[in-house]
């Protein structure tokens, strides 16, 4: 099942995605279910959120990957949504 993760970075917090980004980053790619990953942009070219995509069994699964997310973990997030997402293309 592919889970679109999308969040929202609190405002101000650029230095807590810096501080938190190596880890995050091995996170992503130690886990083995990230389909596709990379941070939302402001019209400055500033990172100020992320999507990934993961390929997990169940909604439960994407929950659980995504409370130890190091960025999660550091309160990087104002905002998390998660939904069922089926690739086309």
């Amino acid at each position: 099942m592919l889970i679109a993760l999308m969040a929202k970075d609190n405002t101000g917090a650029l230095q807590t995605r810096i501080d938190n980004r190596d880890a995050h980053i091995a996170y992503l790619k130690d886990s083995g279910v990230v389909s596709q990953a990379g941070p939302f942009l402001d019209e400055g070219g500033e990172m100020i959120g992320s999507l990934v995509i993961l390929d997990v069994p169940d909604m439960a699964a994407a929950e659980q990957w995504a409370e130890n997310d190091p960025y999660a973990r550091a309160g990087l997030f104002s905002e998390v949504r998660m939904i069922a997402w089926k690739k086309v293309i």
